[in-house]
């Protein structure tokens, strides 16, 4: 990868970050999970802080806590769920404020980021009936869904499919757009992107995501169609986009999902990006790819709310 020297500096203050996971799952060091990621959300949030022009406060979706992101130039019929990642496991919503508040300014929308309930503590369904039950509250507020859009990082990508799975199987209305950030897609880690970006991706491999799905899935199997969505029957989804970076190891996952989500009728966008890393979103406004990665993603949506009108 060809990073600035501000950009590598950055990316690294995001490994440090995350030190703390692999010990923790390992069932080692001193912190309990509460404390890992207290750590992880506030050192992410030093390191890649909030644009000026947005506004932060916490507010209740069906009684799961969530952070809510204004920018000061609202378009006031739009509005974002965006699902943070963290392997269902480490993510923190405070680590995000930097790309929520991007999202939001971008967009001119209300972003609404579900702090949803992980792994140990709370396994497998809990983090998606979480984020489940937050897109219900939008829609029961009166929020229109062809002015919904959802997007999501790692889990938090695989999650955008599930959650408009689940709102078609429960005859809600879907989204006007679904954008799958490095999803998590396969929890079988069975691709063969797992064995030839080993050592590629700074931020993840197949060792920590083995332990990441072990500690999230209890007894539940990495088939499971709620987990991985490439297993699960999409037909009839909204227009989703997916965005991976070609160093990452989870990239036979994602373009098996896009493949699945093509097969069964889903209009699909699948954008590959040479030497990105896992979710190089997270450094906008620090590197040019991260910026017009999330101008694509915003493109797409704004596309789709006028698609709806």
């Amino acid at each position: 990868m060809n990073l600035t020297p501000e950009a590598a500096a950055l990316l690294e203050r995001w490994v440090q970050a995350a030190e703390d996971i692999a010990p923790a799952l390992a069932g080692e060091g001193d912190l309990t999970w509460a404390q890992v990621r207290e750590s992880y959300g506030k050192q992410l949030a030093e390191a890649l802080p909030a644009p000026q022009g947005v506004s932060f406060e916490r507010v209740e979706l069906n009684g799961v806590p969530t952070m809510l992101v204004v920018p000061e130039e609202l378009n006031d019929d739009r509005t974002l769920l965006y699902i943070h990642g963290g392997g269902y496991v480490h993510g923190a919503v405070e680590g995000y404020v930097g790309l929520t508040g991007h999202y939001a300014k971008r967009m001119r929308a209300r972003v609404y980021a579900p702090d949803y309930r992980q792994a140990p503590e709370h396994t497998f369904p809990a983090p998606i009936d979480d984020v489940f039950s937050a897109y219900q509250a939008l829609l029961s507020a009166g929020t229109a869904p062809e002015r919904i859009a959802i997007s999501g990082d790692s889990a938090g990508g695989a999650m955008v499919i599930t959650v408009m799975r689940k709102a078609r199987d429960a005859d809600l209305p879907l989204p006007v757009a679904g954008v799958a950030i490095s999803p998590w897609a396969d929890l079988t880690h069975c691709g063969p992107s797992v064995r030839s970006r080993a050592g590629t991706d700074p931020l993840t491999s197949g060792e920590l995501l083995d332990d990441l799905a072990h500690t999230f899935l209890g007894d539940a199997l990495p088939t499971d169609p709620d987990a991985s969505p490439v297993y699960a029957e999409v037909r009839g989804l909204a227009p989703t986009l997916i965005q991976m970076g070609e160093n990452e190891v989870m990239l036979s996952g994602a373009i098996t999902l896009a493949g699945r989500l093509a097969e069964q009728r889903v209009r699909t966008t699948l954008e590959v990006w040479p030497h990105m890393f896992h979710v190089w979103h997270m450094l906008v406004g620090h590197l040019p790819q991260s910026d017009e990665a999330l101008d694509n993603a915003v493109s797409f949506i704004v596309r789709e709310y006028e698609r709806a009108r």
